[in-house]
């Protein structure tokens, strides 16, 4: 018997994690401090000419940026995901941050090349008109296929559902931020024991895949870092972003409920299993379940 879809629990659910999701104080930030200056944020588009992992800095020869400086050619600082995911010749996108001390620096980086950015835009219409030609109720029951889409992994290439076609897929929602031990972390590491569990159960055609709920913030190479803070091995496990239109069809097909209100993302669980032909043949809803279920359920 298929499990209950998830709109019943939704008072009980969102009501319990009122206290959790909410999103964290900058860090270094108690309370009630005085806030550090505020840093200028602009647009910043350009070409990545160089990378230095080791020091977490882009070489970027970037277009003039309105309001503040000529195009040129400059270091910036980023993160070790976005160090890591960037690849030389690789056009980006980004919020350029200007502190009132420091060096500048490069946040929310995307890839910004004109092939994958029309593949992921395509997809998302496609998604958009799926969803609303499915009316009032677009949850798809057991039984039924996955969706298709195209989102950016965490190293800012473009995966296509129909790649895991002939494969089966274990597929759940999270948001990087997410503090609340309980939700998102628990659930990461329920997928990486299944992972690892069907790895020693000699199942081959699987493939592991974690969608963001916070498709703003959480971008390549947050993703990327996110990865590699919660052990996860990537060779079958991706971790996706995109559009956040596309991410809220994908939402309301796969029956989960995610929200901002105010500083609080309030959202509920759920775990697919779908076979090598597109069909989701079992879901978990919340973050009770046991890997070993799911491996039970895997095809060799």
């Amino acid at each position: 018997m298929r499990p209950a879809p998830p709109t019943a629990a939704l008072a009980l659910a969102l009501l319990c994690l009122a206290p959790g999701c909410a999103k964290r104080p900058a860090a270094g930030t108690a309370p009630g401090a005085a806030q550090a200056p505020a840093e200028r944020r602009y647009p910043l588009t350009g070409e990545v000419l160089g990378i230095d992992a080791a020091r977490s800095v882009l070489t970027v020869r970037h277009d003039t940026v309105p309001g503040f400086m000529p195009a040129m050619t400059m270091e910036f600082s980023v993160t070790a995901g976005d160090a890591a995911a960037a690849r030389v010749g690789e056009k980006i996108r980004a919020e350029l941050v200007v502190p009132d001390g420091g060096d500048l620096r490069l946040e929310k980086v995307w890839p910004d090349d004109r092939a994958s950015r029309a593949a992921v835009e395509e997809a998302a219409k496609a998604l958009r008109e799926d969803t609303h030609d499915r009316g009032g109720s677009p949850y798809r029951e057991v039984g039924e296929a996955m969706p298709d889409f195209a989102l950016y992994d965490q190293t800012g290439h473009v995966v296509d559902s129909r790649r895991f076609r002939g494969r089966q897929v274990m597929l759940n929602f999270i948001f990087t931020r997410c503090p609340v031990a309980a939700m998102c972390p628990a659930a990461t590491a329920k997928m990486v024991r299944a992972q690892r569990l069907a790895r020693e159960a000699g199942i081959g055609n699987i493939e592991f895949v974690s969608i963001t709920l916070d498709p703003e913030r959480d971008t390549p190479g947050t993703l990327l870092d996110y990865a590699r803070e919660h052990g996860i091995d990537t060779a079958n496990f991706s971790l996706l972003t995109g559009p956040p239109s596309a991410i809220r069809d994908l939402l309301a097909q796969f029956g989960v409920i995610a929200e901002f209100q105010g500083d609080l993302l309030r959202h509920t669980l759920a775990t697919l299993l779908i076979d090598a032909r597109g069909r989701i043949v079992w879901r978990a809803d919340g973050s009770l379940w046991e890997p070993k279920d799911f491996v039970s359920r895997m095809r060799k």
